[in-house]
């Protein structure tokens, strides 16, 4: 019953990439990518928050929230799971990093309350973890968008006229097209790019 509408990009990952191995804390880890791309698009989501929000039951109003709770698909024996970490917009992506890894893990285990299940008001999905390159998402109702991340593998890209071996990834996001049109989330999806390919233009919000 949603008219579902699709963007996608390629996006030149590699300076993040590089950059990841060097955020580890002394004597812990790196932050994952789903970690560094979910901070992305919290910082994404200020300006473009109408894909943040939900429509009424019947439709006719569209109902805002303040900051985001973040469901994150997880692929586990049960099938698949949206756990969902409240108030992620609060968030550094280090503590990010702990929740998404709390989550998949008690999702895994088949540990999950219901209650840990609802109240998502976005939602990402890194199919990439699964081989996939790219995928038209369901939108994870009631939310009114979901961004799909793929593999991030080498590939060949022009960059100032040569070809050389890049680390590119393909974003598909996936928006209910009666709250937003296509230019609107094109905007969002530009923003999560240029905070991938300029990572360090973010460092004093990540």
């Amino acid at each position: 019953e949603i008219p579902e509408a699709t963007v996608w990009v390629d996006v030149d990952a590699t300076e993040l990439w590089n950059l990841r191995g060097q955020m580890a804390p002394e004597g812990g880890k790196a932050p994952s990518i789903t970690a560094l791309l979910a901070r992305f698009v919290l910082l994404a989501l200020e300006d473009y928050p109408v894909l943040a929000s939900r429509l009424s039951d019947d439709g006719s109003e569209l109902i805002s929230f303040d900051g985001v709770n973040l469901g994150v698909a997880a692929d586990t024996e049960r099938g698949l799971l949206v756990p969902v970490v409240p108030h992620a917009h609060r968030l550094t992506v280090g503590d990010l990093d702990a929740a998404l890894r709390e989550l998949a893990a008690t999702a895994r285990a088949g540990t999950l309350p219901p209650e840990r299940l609802r109240g998502s008001t976005f939602t990402l999905n890194n199919y990439g973890g699964l081989g996939v390159d790219g995928s038209a998402a369901i939108i994870n109702h009631p939310d009114v968008a979901i961004l799909g991340i793929g593999r991030i593998i080498e590939r060949p890209w022009v960059v100032d006229g040569a070809i050389v071996p890049r680390r590119i990834v393909q974003l598909s996001l996936v928006f209910d097209h009666r709250v937003c049109d296509g230019g609107y989330a094109a905007g969002f999806l530009r923003r999560v790019v240029e905070l991938i390919e300029h990572p360090l233009r973010a460092f004093g919000r990540v």
